[in-house]
């Protein structure tokens, strides 16, 4: 193993000298364009989730422009203003409240995301935006609760006209490449396919969801009992 590491090592030191300026990437470029749009918003309440310190970033003046700003987690921590489970969001802040909803590197940790994508619509504005990033490729992280990866086409599922969204813009970014540590034939060539470390979405809420056509009960301590991972020391 210490053997095909070191490969690895020299194939990615080999690819540093093909590698873009991250400025450069689609989704930097994304989310450059779509947070300015957000800032053009006249004193928003902003709602951010997942909003705890835990890489060192911290985005509470993400948007300068905000009347308000909350910061929701799922645990208490630096930059957490409510601790709670976003799949009971709409029980914890008011609905109809806020003009922006966002995150970063959360919805794959969700059991549901599909559930919190209406309890966003719920707490959101009419005309309120929801903008969320995540990955459609990435290695297992935040362990046990890491369930989700997501291509830009899955968030056509999770914020359209039925859950009361619009897609305004999304784009992927962060392109790595695979190598396969088996003899499968079937994975020998995933090193010539693209894959993408990130993925962004801008969507609007329209109007509510349709709540007689969807409808999800269920909340994650219904089924998963872990406890989500403390905060490192």
């Amino acid at each position: 193993m210490r053997n095909l590491q070191l490969r690895f090592r020299l194939v990615n030191q080999y690819m540093r000298m093909f590698q873009k300026s991250v400025k450069d990437d689609p989704l930097s470029k994304h989310d450059a364009e779509a947070t300015e749009y957000l800032r053009q918003l006249d004193a928003p309440n902003v709602l951010e989730i997942g909003s705890r310190n835990v890489s060192g970033n911290i985005d509470r003046n993400k948007f300068p422009n905000a009347r308000e700003y909350t910061g929701f987690d799922v645990l208490e921590g630096e930059n957490v203003d409510i601790v709670g489970d976003v799949h009971e969001l709409s029980n914890l802040v008011p609905n109809d409240h806020f003009d922006i909803v966002y995150s970063t590197s959360v919805f794959e940790h969700l059991v549901f995301p599909w559930k919190a994508a209406l309890e966003i619509n719920r707490v959101l504005k009419p005309g309120g935006y929801v903008l969320t990033q995540t990955h459609p490729a990435w290695p297992e992280h935040e362990m046990p609760w890491d369930f989700w990866r997501f291509p830009h086409q899955a968030f056509l599922s999770l914020f359209n006209e039925y859950t009361g969204f619009e897609i305004v813009s999304k784009a992927e970014g962060r392109p790595m490449r695979a190598f396969s540590c088996t003899n499968d034939g079937s994975m020998l060539k995933l090193y010539r396919r693209n894959l993408n470390g990130g993925v962004q979405c801008l969507a609007r809420k329209i109007g509510p969801y349709r709540d007689d056509l969807l409808k999800w009960d269920l909340v994650a301590s219904d089924v998963v009992n872990n406890i989500y991972p403390p905060k490192k020391t």
